[in-house]
């Protein structure tokens, strides 16, 4: 609940389109994308930088804490309220009035309550895209607020690396705004401020608008499956490949058989690529692209790419035990309905994890081995970004099993689970989706003192009201 005298008051600054107050209203803006539904005492929806800027001034003098949330997409929990009804949503959906193009520069200056979808439709008439391909739909705000990754991050690199500038709003008294757009492509005059904003889910600082740098949109395309001969034989693969192909090579994605299985069952519109409808093992969606139409008496790319899958087919080290060029958006649907195809195959416990590369097969033979005997109810469903590190470690537990309303289990999993990746393998608890409620812990536990320190005093200098679901330090 919140006091009717800061709704007036927020209602002036923001207008009644502004705020927020129904339960039935606030629904959207409390239940996350995943099991994370919480209760929010009020919705703001500022328009512009001046009107966060305004709400926050309001909310950091009343000790109002304040949830920022984009297009609530995340799966760790950072984007929702918890259960106390004491947080405020401070929601970027309206913000989307500024959208200019350089073309020149090759960049957008947008506001950072667009979703990607919307940004790259109006990009596709000249030719260019924002290079974060995604399964979910989410704001630009919550791509750099988490530093999203997604599947072509082989070929194009994370949001960090594709953020140019941002506008920010400080969650301190004066609702200071950082103007950080510059849209310079080198910059060495100091800190590059701009990158504490990114990938820290919203606690120091709430972005508003960025600038965006853009890439020219592949003309030319060709997607196969590959199947290697064994878990061992991936990493000589993508060598293999990167070797004969270099910069055409865009994507490298890995799926095992029960995440395949889990996507045919949910969408039976899906095709069954395998022969005779048997899914192997572990299979590698692989995508080369050029951004130019094919020139007379060049070489097409599914020619090229069945080329260079002959030449590692009769190479001596025998990395490919079946392989096909076949339909790019064929392909495709199948990778973007792994997700939900897990989801819904049962109770899902999902982990994003990072590994050196060539960690990343010795990790899921790791678990492949271990988990019949610490969690025999687990099924393993992994498919990832084998190409960059990343794996989306997806588990399911029987809906009709007790362990999948048990938080305890849940919670032994967890631990189970990242001691393994983190302490064994060196890796990451999260990848691309940032820390969140949800990782919350196992950020404190595995972050180094001091780094917390510096965390810590760096957010009491950006935002020392109360502002995001992380605490840091």
């Amino acid at each position: 609940m919140i006091d009717q005298n800061h709704i007036a008051a927020l209602t002036g600054i923001l207008g009644d389109k502004g705020i927020v107050t129904a339960e039935a209203d606030m629904a959207a803006y409390q239940t996350g994308a995943r099991y994370d539904a919480g209760r929010a005492a009020i919705v703001l929806r500022p328009q512009t930088t001046e009107e966060v800027s305004a709400a926050v001034v309001y909310c950091v003098k009343n000790g109002i804490a304040l949830i920022p949330q984009s297009g609530n997409t995340g799966l760790v929990s950072g984007s929702t309220p918890d259960t106390t009804g004491a947080q405020a949503v401070i929601s970027l959906d309206r913000m989307t009035q500024r959208f200019d193009l350089d073309r020149d520069n090759r960049s957008l200056h947008a506001d950072a309550g667009f979703r990607l979808s919307d940004v790259n439709r109006k990009l596709e008439k000249h030719g260019l895209f924002f290079p974060i391909d995604l399964g979910a739909d989410p704001r630009l705000g919550g791509m750099l607020a988490t530093n999203t990754g997604g599947s072509r991050f082989l070929k194009y690199g994370d949001v960090r690396r594709n953020t140019l500038g941002i506008k920010v709003v400080l969650a301190d008294e004066e609702g200071t705004i950082l103007d950080l757009t510059s849209g310079l492509r080198k910059n060495n005059t100091g800190i590059d401020w701009k990158q504490v904003f990114i990938g820290t889910s919203g606690s120091f600082g709430i972005i508003t608008e960025c600038v965006l740098n853009l890439e020219p949109l592949p003309k030319q395309v060709a997607t196969a499956y590959l199947v290697p001969a064994s878990g061992a034989h991936v990493m000589p693969l993508l060598r293999a490949m990167e070797d004969r192909l270099g910069a055409y090579l865009s994507a490298f994605e890995g799926i095992s058989k029960n995440a395949v299985s889990a996507a045919l069952d949910h969408v039976p519109s899906l095709k069954n690529p395998f022969q005779g409808g048997n899914v192997p093992d572990y299979v590698i969606l692989a995508e080369i692209s050029r951004t130019w139409v094919p020139r007379e008496g060049e070489q097409s790319l599914d020619a090229v790419l069945e080329s260079v899958l002959a030449e590692i087919w009769e190479g001596d080290d025998a990395t490919l035990a079946d392989a096909f060029v076949g339909p790019a958006h064929e392909m495709w649907s199948l990778r973007h309905a792994l997700s939900e195809g897990v989801k819904h195959s049962g109770k899902l416990i999902a982990f994003d994890l990072s590994f050196r590369r060539g960690d990343i097969m010795a990790f899921c033979d790791r678990m492949k081995a271990d988990m019949p005997q610490a969690f025999p109810e687990v099924t393993i469903c992994d498919f990832g970004h084998i190409g960059d590190g990343g794996v989306h470690f997806n588990l399911v537990v029987p809906k009709d099993s007790a362990s999948a309303s048990d938080k305890a289990f849940e919670q032994r999993l967890r631990d189970w689970v990242f001691a393994i990746a983190v302490s064994d393998f060196n890796g990451s608890f999260s990848a691309e989706h940032a820390i969140g409620r949800k990782n919350q812990a196992y950020y404190d536990l595995y972050t180094q003192q001091k780094i917390k320190d510096m965390a810590k005093g760096l957010k009491a200098i950006t935002s020392p009201g109360e502002l995001g679901a992380v605490r840091f330090g």
